[in-house]
């Protein structure tokens, strides 16, 4: 087992604000630089998944009944702590997910952003006060937290989706169990140490990490006390999910795939929209549900555009995610690999064009180049399903119906992204594309302030802004006079 630099004290579950064994076996994390076990986490069961409730539950008293400010000031001592811990913490996503240190610090930084935000978010929860049309009522609606929520994140941005998480629903009032990805789990153990140091109270956040996904989630929600569930990850679970829920009826967030388009029109700046790629694109090696998918460039600029973006993808230096000198780390395991190297092998025997990469790399550890595939065929596997790895697809069109159109041929709509010199023709093409969140000349979205979330299959409910903090409140009526 090699070591690494962090001073994470423990990784057995996280209940009751203690470390707490788990099952028998242990749970190991890989690199996937290179392959090779950095440590192992605990293995939790049904029933110690049952005891993270009971803490919840238990805790939940008394952080509900704490002043909005109190809890505010709190959060933003965790705010603080994750700052303080920085680097230790992008060092850690570095190794644990393989992404490369400048993505690990911005998502760090991202990440510490949620606990500032929800701590000026947590004193502004504000209801209403209307008088009836009849004149005889006053009708007041607060807002109040709904209870203890199980949280359930992936492996791509691990420090950012606990986070945009864990921060809304301390700030409603609410106090969680976390349920991190089984690749990515020692960023979570060290953001609960955060909150920790920070005086979030016992019980409040709970930790738990298990091979059983499936079991132990679904003893959760049919737990009586718990109350909301919050998901990021594939549509495929989410539905399994959703199913679960409603047998108690629990409210849901669901932030679900993406297969995102990218609209580079005719009139594009092509320096910025390449540079906009590569951000789309390339952010943690394209393992994002942001990422730009499917690139639809007008046929005018479509070769012109594939040459310039294989030239600035091709400068990218491919290798372990915690060498400074980086540009491309690897994918998250040997399957991520095996499937993206399948979905450019087929998308090339359907008539599409190498201009860069689509070989694999001799070897430790899970890489894939930087690929660059132009006249990819709209019916080509890769451009319906999401391609979870670095390779740019590119489509020609001619008109910007025939864009328009192409955006919405799917049943996920999360992100989009439009490239053209005139704001007026971004605007009117944004209003009529399919997707829960639109970028225009610019290649990032995400923001705390922001509503982040998708329409049709990708998901239900919204993360960051004040929506996020809603997601774990409920609605009170109260009917009076005076």
């Amino acid at each position: 087992m090699t070591a690494i630099a962090t001073s994470l004290q423990n990784t057995d579950l996280w209940i009751g604000g203690h470390y707490v064994p788990g099952a028998n076996d242990q749970i190991p994390v890989l690199n996937p630089s290179t392959g090779e076990t950095i440590a192992t986490v605990a293995n939790a069961d049904e029933k110690q998944a049952t005891n993270a409730v009971d803490a919840a539950a238990a805790a939940l008293p008394a952080w509900k009944a704490l002043a909005p400010r109190e809890r505010a000031e709190i959060l933003r001592r965790c705010f603080e702590q994750m700052t303080r811990r920085a680097e230790e913490i992008a060092q850690l996503i570095s190794t644990e997910n393989g992404k490369t240190l400048a993505d690990a610090r911005g998502e760090t930084a991202y990440a510490a952003e949620f606990f500032r935000w929800y701590s000026e978010e947590a004193v502004r929860a504000r209801g209403h006060i209307s008088v009836s049309p009849s004149g005889k009522n006053r009708i007041l609606a607060q807002y109040e937290p709904i209870g203890v929520a199980v949280l359930v994140t992936p492996w791509n941005f691990p420090a950012a989706m606990a986070t945009r998480k864990i921060a809304p629903a301390l700030a409603a009032g609410c106090t969680v169990v976390l349920k991190p990805a089984t690749e990515t789990p020692l960023t979570a153990y060290l953001i609960a140490e955060c909150c920790r140091d920070a005086g979030v109270p016992e019980g409040v956040v709970n930790v738990v990490t298990t091979r059983k996904s499936g079991p132990v989630v679904s003893a959760m929600l049919h737990d009586d006390r718990v109350r909301a569930l919050s998901f990021t990850g594939s549509t495929e679970v989410g539905r399994t999910l959703l199913h679960e829920s409603a047998d108690n009826v629990l409210k849901t967030s669901m932030e679900l795939g993406g297969n995102a388009p990218f609209l580079v029109f005719d009139d594009a700046d092509l320096d910025e929209a390449v540079e906009g790629l590569m951000v789309a694109k390339m952010r943690n090696g394209g393992q994002a549900c942001t990422a730009a998918n499917r690139i639809y460039a007008h046929r005018s600029i479509a070769d012109e555009l594939g040459r310039k973006l294989a030239s600035r993808m091709g400068e990218l230096a491919m290798g372990a995610g915690t060498d400074p000198s980086s540009g491309c780390g690897p994918l998250i395991n040997a399957d991520a690999v095996s499937k993206v190297d399948a979905l450019v092998s087929e998308a090339v025997g359907d008539g599409a064009e190498i201009l860069l990469g689509a070989t694999l790399p001799k070897g430790q550890g899970y890489f894939y180049p930087p690929t660059v595939l132009a006249g990819v065929q709209a019916s080509s596997r890769i451009v319906r399903e999401e391609i979870f790895g670095p390779v740019a697809s590119i489509i020609a069109f001619d008109t910007d119906t025939e864009a328009i159109d192409a955006a919405n041929s799917t049943v996920l709509g999360l992100s989009a992204y439009i490239y053209t010199k005139d704001l007026q023709r971004g605007l009117t093409i944004a209003e009529q594309i399919e997707s829960g969140m639109i970028a225009i000349n610019q290649g990032l979205l995400s923001d705390p302030a922001a509503p982040f979330g998708g329409v049709k299959q990708s998901g239900l409910g919204r993360e960051g802004s004040q929506d996020g903090m809603l997601e774990f409140m409920e609605t009170k009526y109260i009917a009076t006079k005076w």
